[in-house]
């Protein structure tokens, strides 16, 4: 190296885990089998000198993580945590956080007691921006949507919706579905509104096509994202 030349820039963190703590009653909803959701987010992160620290990002008094665990996703290069975030006032949003605090998020859905789940997050149509697919009100709305993750931009884009489907029953304690690639690209898997089939959805050309897989239950959809 020669005299006088900067020292080469340390690795930046890498986020490598997270977790809810601080749990509460404050948002009586229950929607996922009981009172209790949770007043902050700890993220642990991995040093470029191989050591860790956690980072504590706590909601104010009117908002909680309506959610069962945060959700480590990779947007290309960097890592954040997908939660379910909850305003006593307007409902449920999709967030994504790191360390530094909020990265971008949905809207709310607009008035209190509306939830969400989530199905997932991937480059959903190839086209190298990750995509963020949720169900929009599970037990009421039942339409899948997909919005984009844009980097520097704090508001996900929308990108496509479809009614007709949902992955949660009010009081369950998971989400059914999630993310499968069977060698063919990403797909949605869920159950349709009526909870009668498996349902295996694709993004394509800012469309949401999809496709029966067969009747729907709990082996089966695992069998699905097992993609058996």
């Amino acid at each position: 190296m020669c005299l006088g030349a900067p020292a080469p820039a340390l690795a930046e963190p890498v986020l490598t885990g997270a977790g809810y703590l601080e749990p509460t009653t404050r948002y009586g909803h229950a929607v996922l089998g009981d009172g209790v959701e949770w007043g902050a987010l700890r993220l642990r992160l991995r040093e470029a000198d191989g050591g860790t620290r956690d980072v504590l990002l706590r909601l104010p008094e009117t908002r909680v993580f309506e959610d069962l665990a945060p959700r480590l996703v990779d947007l290309g290069g960097q890592r954040a945590a997908m939660v379910i975030e909850t305003d006593a006032a307007r409902g449920a949003r999709l967030a994504l956080y790191t360390a530094d605090g909020l990265l971008a998020a949905g809207p709310f859905i607009g008035q209190p007691y509306r939830w969400l789940a989530p199905v997932g997050a991937a480059d959903l149509d190839g086209d190298g921006q990750v995509e963020i697919a949720w169900v929009d009100r599970p037990h009421l709305a039942r339409v899948l949507r997909v919005w984009r993750y844009v980097p520097g931009n704090p508001a996900l884009q929308e990108v496509a919706s479809r009614p007709g489907f949902t992955n949660h029953r009010i009081g369950w304690d998971h989400i059914a579905g999630g993310l499968r690639d069977c060698g063919q690209g990403p797909e949605m898997i869920t159950a349709d509104g009526d909870w009668q089939r498996i349902m295996a959805s694709t993004l394509m050309d800012g469309r949401i096509e999809t496709r029966a897989l067969g009747p729907y239950d709990e082996a089966a959809i695992e069998a699905a994202l097992a993609c058996r």
